[in-house]
């Protein structure tokens, strides 16, 4: 058996208070003997999307910043594989909504840059980060292999489809969801789960900012759609699921949808952009 964890965070302008919100509560996991833990979308900035303001771009950090080097150090101390997705800026000065995992080691094992990217009011995410680069890795840790959707991604099934025939046996999806919009996102992730045989966990923020307020339920689904435990409150903490990732492989031998795809019929998927009908 393994045990996962997501934590929930209410998050603020500073970022320091944000980082050490998150390693007292990843601390804390540890002692619970948690081994993957998955932090909230943005987790140790406010969500500055809500609002097109240039300034907002010194949030950002490389892979070399405080946050992720403070991160890397409490993974090596607590045998921890770490998610965390942070603003992102590189080297030659390109913007990403990125999730890096961080390895037991303190090694980072691999990273995943959002893809599908809004933008409408409260969401202003294509002023501050530019379309991932790097497809949907299956990044292999000492626990597990994972995939990463974050947020906005888990509308395309053609992700999650990808990171099932990838190999992934866990799906992480950090995320930052207001308004009345819990029904769908479980409903999308609990697909996700079904159809590509895999462990789901959907970790969101909390707290009101900017005229909106990010309402937390997360959970974790199995690999044939089951919730596994109770889903989050509204509120910070640490929601734990216990998984055995032998489940992923009988799941697809009982559900075998992996195996029985047509590839050779889908080409319309890629081959036009055009939207028929009223859309």
């Amino acid at each position: 058996m393994l045990r996962i964890a997501g934590i929930q965070l209410g998050c603020k302008k500073d970022k320091e208070y944000n980082l050490k919100r998150a390693l007292k509560l990843l601390r804390f996991a540890a002692s619970k003997e948690v081994r993957i833990v998955c932090l909230p979308q943005l987790f140790n900035t406010h969500w500055f999307p809500a609002e097109i303001n240039p300034d907002h771009f010194e949030l950002a950090e490389d892979e070399n910043g405080p946050t992720l080097t403070a991160l890397r150090e409490i993974a090596q101390k607590e045998n921890l594989v770490l998610v965390c997705p942070i603003f992102e800026k590189t080297e030659d000065g390109h913007h990403y909504n990125t999730a890096f995992v961080i390895d037991a080691d303190g090694a980072i094992a691999g990273k995943y840059r959002k893809v599908h990217v809004p933008q409408f009011p409260l969401w202003e995410e294509r002023t501050y980060f530019e379309t991932g680069d790097l497809g949907f890795p299956v990044i292999e840790t000492r626990y597990a292999r994972l995939g990463i959707l974050i947020c906005w991604d888990n509308l395309f099934p053609e992700a999650a489809r990808i990171l099932g025939l990838g190999g992934a046996e866990i799906l992480f999806s950090p995320t930052a969801n207001a308004f009345l919009s819990h029904h769908k996102w479980k409903t999308m992730i609990m697909s996700h789960a079904i159809s590509n045989g895999y462990y789901a966990f959907r970790v969101n923020r909390v707290g009101g900012e900017a005229k909106q307020s990010f309402y937390g339920m997360s959970f974790c689904v199995g690999p044939t759609g089951q919730l596994l435990g109770e889903e989050s409150g509204k509120t910070e903490g640490l929601i734990i699921a216990e998984i055995n990732l032998k489940e992923v492989s009988s799941a697809r031998n009982q559900w075998p949808v992996l195996r029985d795809r047509h590839p050779e019929l889908y080409h319309q998927l890629t081959e036009t952009s055009e939207i028929k009908g009223d859309a």
